[in-house]
């Protein structure tokens, strides 16, 4: 016949201190520069196809570049924000003007609250 034994187990109660805190990365801007080899519609082209913009924020984005001199396309983890503006390096030259050697110009910086 066997025989069983009762036991206990004694689960110690978290200490406040010991607790796990879910800390936030801080976000980065990818920041998309104006230069005069690139075109409008190559803007709204890219920034469609790399985040998804609707033509209108694409044209949104393109006027501010041309104004401002540079844009924020985008605010994310660093990590995201390092894959996105390789992406912008990445797309290609403008098609539409021959001189056009290469992608434009993207960085990335911290967001500052």
């Amino acid at each position: 016949m066997d025989e069983y034994t009762d036991t206990a187990v004694i689960v110690p109660e978290k200490e406040a201190d010991t607790e796990q805190r879910t800390r936030r990365q801080p976000p980065y801007h990818v920041v998309l520069w104006d230069d005069d080899e690139h075109t409008p519609s190559y803007v709204v082209t890219m920034l469609k196809q790399l985040f998804g913009h609707q033509d209108a924020k694409g044209v949104q984005i393109a006027d501010e570049i041309h104004t401002t001199g540079r844009a924020i396309v985008l605010t994310t983890t660093m990590e995201h924000a390092e894959l996105k503006r390789d992406q912008i390096h990445a797309f290609g030259s403008d098609k539409e003007v021959a001189e056009c050697v290469g992608a434009m110009s993207a960085s990335i910086e911290p967001a500052h609250d």
